[in-house]
């Protein structure tokens, strides 16, 4: 069954709720919440509450970051920073890929409800051969995508809905995918006490620093090597 060629508003509303809450975070002044200066302020509050209802807070930290991630909010890092300082290295990486998983889906679904089938109408032969080309080796491409820092979060949460890639691909490497990258910055806000006890400042550039971002090259490298041997294999029998 072919897509629809025609635009539909009301295809339209899902990415508009979300373009609304984001719109709200900024009228709102929300940003001004979500810094490390506030962190730092309120640690010890927030450990207690942490320590006093941990069902809750987690709880309610994953909406959180769901909620931040679907209106792609910027500067969420930070949010995965607070996850490590209050849950540690283990819980802090589980909510936030959780977190981070599914508020990647909803704006997935929403890019790709309101604007897949009009596109692929509307776009030229090579961008269909690239979104064919895409879907032939989707789980390759999005871990590639997913494991290399260098691609802005919110980017590759959307460029994938308008390529047709499907939800279950889309989901799990995303949550597979963002594993490292998180736990990198979980570890950086488990050891905020002893940073800012120690009167030093977080390097928010740490996922950056070679000894990191080398190791995470080469998962990416590794991802594409299905698509490598494809290649080679298709050459040596002329396809």
């Amino acid at each position: 069954m072919q897509p629809n060629k025609h635009f539909s508003w009301v295809k339209l509303i899902p990415l508009l709720i979300l373009l609304l809450a984001l719109g709200a975070f900024f009228y709102f002044r929300l940003y001004q919440y979500i810094t490390l200066e506030t962190l730092k302020t309120h640690r010890e509050l927030l450990l207690q509450w942490t320590s006093q209802h941990p069902v809750y807070v987690g709880g309610g930290f994953i909406l959180i970051y769901t909620i931040a991630v679907a209106i792609s909010m910027p500067n969420a890092v930070l949010l995965t920073i607070l996850g490590g300082f209050l849950f540690g290295p283990v819980l802090g990486t589980l909510y936030v890929i959780i977190g981070a998983t599914f508020g990647a889906s909803i704006i997935f679904l929403a890019a790709k409800t309101a604007f897949h089938d009009w596109l692929y109408h509307k776009a030229g032969n090579w961008v269909k051969k690239i979104s064919n080309g895409f879907q032939n080796n989707a789980i390759s491409y999005m871990l590639f995508l997913r494991l290399v820092p260098l691609f802005p979060f919110w980017l590759v949460n959307i460029v994938p809905a308008f390529l047709g890639i499907n939800l279950r691909t889309f989901f799990f490497t995303t949550l597979f995918g963002i594993i490292p990258g998180t736990f990198v910055y979980i570890l950086l806000g488990h050891g905020l006490g002893t940073i800012v006890a120690q009167g030093k400042t977080l390097d928010l550039g740490i996922i950056f620093r070679w000894e990191i971002l080398t190791p995470l090259i080469g998962l990416a490298v590794l991802s594409l090597v299905p698509i490598i041997y494809k290649k080679i294999v298709g050459a040596k029998h002329g396809t």
